[in-house]
C-alpha cells in the first residue's frame, strides 16, 4: 500500500469480531498466485522491472478480492466447506454473518485501495477498476459462480463447463495479469499477448484443480477433496478423463508460454508461474 496508515484506514471497523475476522483471512494468505502474477506482468513489460507503490497497491487489492471470493464461496449456501488453506473456514471459525460481512468488507476495500492510489495516473486508475469490476461480477466470477452451481447433479457440456470456469476462476487471473500490464503501460501488442496468456493460464489452472480434487488428499490440499464429486459436478476430469484433463492443461500452457516468448528474460517470471500453476501439487 501507499503507506500503513492507508491499509488501516481502509480496513477498519469499530467492531472486534469483524475485525478479528479480518486478520484471520489475511493472516494465511495463501500461495498468492494473482498477486505473483501481477507483478510479473508488469516486469515483462517494464524494462527495468523494479514495481511501484502503485503496483503493489494493485497486488495486495487482488488478493483481498481473491481472499473475498474464497470466503463467500466457502459459505453454507455456496459450496459449504469447512476447510480453506489448512484452517477452518471463516463461517466456522467464527459465524455466517461474520464471514459475509469479511468478504463484503474485503470487496470494498480493494476499490478503495486502486481509486486512492495516487501514484498511479487517473487513467490507470480508471482502467483498473474497470477491468477488476468486470472481472468480478456477474460478467465474471460472480456470473461463473452462479452457473457452477447451476450445474451442480447435471453434465453439462465440454464447452459450457468452459465457460463456467473461464468466469469463475480464469476471470480474475486475467484481470491480474491485465492490472500489471496497465501499471507498466504495456502498449498495444503486449498488452494483447499477456491477455492471450492469462486465457490459457486461468482455464488450465482450473483443470489442474479438477484434478487435484480427486488425486489428492484434504491435508494435501489444504481444502476438502472429493467435494465435486460428492455434490456431482461436471468438472474436467468428468469430461476427459484424468490423463486427457492433464495433456489439456499442458497444451494450454505450451500457448500461453508461446505467447509471452517475445519478451525474453523479461518473461521469466511469468513462464515460471505459469509452469507452477500447471504442475503444482496443491
Amino acid at each position: 500500500m501507499t503507506n500503513s496508515d492507508q491499509l488501516a484506514r481502509l480496513l477498519h471497523s469499530d467492531d472486534a469480531q469483524l475485525v478479528a475476522a479480518t486478520e484471520y483471512v489475511l493472516s494465511n494468505p495463501g500461495k498468492q498466485i494473482r498477486s505473483q502474477l501481477t507483478r510479473a506482468a508488469y516486469s515483462a513489460v517494464q524494462a527495468d522491472g523494479t514495481g511501484s507503490t502503485g503496483l503493489t497497491t494493485v497486488a495486495t487489492a487482488i488478493e483481498w478480492l481473491h481472499s473475498y471470493s474464497l470466503v463467500h464461496d466457502d459459505l453454507p449456501a455456496m459450496d459449504n466447506d469447512d476447510l480453506r488453506r489448512g484452517k477452518p473456514t471463516v463461517h466456522k471459525a467464527f459465524d455466517e454473518a461474520t464471514a459475509i460481512l469479511v468478504g463484503d468488507g474485503l470487496q470494498a476495500a480493494a476499490f478503495g485501495a486502486i481509486a486512492s492510489e495516487t501514484t498511479l495516473s487517473a487513467e490507470q486508475r480508471v482502467r483498473l477498476i474497470a477491468l477488476i469490476a468486470d472481472a468480478v461480477g456477474f460478467g465474471g466470477m460472480v456470473g461463473g459462480q452462479a452457473m457452477d452451481m447451476t450445474a451442480e447433479n447435471q453434465q453439462v457440456s465440454l464447452e459450457a463447463l468452459q465457460q463456467i470456469h473461464r468466469q469463475k476462476t480464469g476471470a480474475l487471473i486475467r484481470a491480474a495479469v491485465l492490472a500489471g500490464a496497465i501499471c507498466g503501460q504495456a502498449d498495444d501488442d503486449s498488452y494483447a499477448r499477456l491477455q492471450r496468456f492469462a486465457e490459457g493460464i486461468g482455464l488450465a489452472f482450473q483443470i489442474i484443480d479438477d484434478v487435484l480434487d480427486v488425486t489428492q488428499s484434504s491435508s494435501e490440499l489444504g481444502k476438502t477433496a472429493g467435494k465435486d464429486e460428492a455434490v456431482n459436478k461436471s468438472t474436467y476430469v468428468s469430461c476427459l478423463g484424468l490423463d486427457a484433463a492433464r495433456t489439456h492443461a499442458e497444451d494450454l500452457l505450451d500457448q500461453a508460454l508461446s505467447e509471452i516468448a517475445p519478451f525474453h528474460e523479461q518473461g521469466a517470471r511469468l513462464a515460471s508461474l505459469a509452469t507452477q500453476i500447471v504442475r503444482r501439487l496443491n
